[in-house]
């Protein structure tokens, strides 16, 4: 009877070791899971902060280009007005003055009328609001990067963390610096 009371040690020993080897493969497959979810969040933010580079890329210069434009035409408006202010002021006869006033009304009327509110200032104001808001995406982008890298260097540096990145080839990863010269404003002409 004492023998049944007392079990296989062998049997024990079998168990405990089964229950190792699962926990440690357990451990194995939960660290492996960890550094490739942390890995591919890694891409993910790095897409983020492409996508604002792209956007940046594709808007600015067709942002520029609308105000110029628009500054292009309000700035013709505005000269030729001037040009026909100025011949009226130079007119030396009734009929010459007649006649530039009659064009000076009908260029006052076109710009009363077809264009009542010339706002190229606001264009302008608009453009400055863009490209402050697509710098803000890109740094917001590249934080989230950053943030990113940092999580996962510190489980790769991190015992135990740094054992079984070894063993997958999971390595720290650089994070993100701004180039040489960056700190410079970057030139918007007109």
């Amino acid at each position: 009877m004492t023998e049944q009371k007392q079990g296989n040690p062998m049997k024990t020993v079998i168990i405990a070791v089964v229950v190792i080897a699962v926990a440690v493969g357990g451990a194995f497959l939960m660290y492996h899971n960890r550094f490739v979810k942390a890995d591919e969040n890694i891409n993910e933010m790095w897409g983020q902060v492409q996508t604002q580079y792209q956007r940046r890329a594709d808007l600015i210069p067709n942002l520029v280009n609308t105000v110029k434009g628009y500054a292009a035409h309000e700035e013709k408006v505005l000269n030729d007005l001037t040009e026909l202010r100025s011949k009226h002021l130079q007119a030396q006869t009734p009929a010459e003055l007649e006649a530039i006033d009659r064009e000076l009304q009908a260029a006052i009327n076109v710009v009363v009328e077809a264009y009542p509110d010339l706002n190229a200032n606001e264009n302008f104001l608009s453009l400055q609001a863009e490209l402050a808001g697509t710098e803000n995406r890109i740094a917001v982008a590249r934080r989230d990067y950053n943030k990113a890298v940092a999580s996962y260097n510190r489980s790769v540096r991190t015992i135990p963390g740094k054992w079984f990145a070894g063993m997958y080839g999971f390595e720290p990863k650089p994070l993100f610096e701004a180039q040489e010269g960056t700190d410079m404003p970057p030139d918007v002409s007109f």
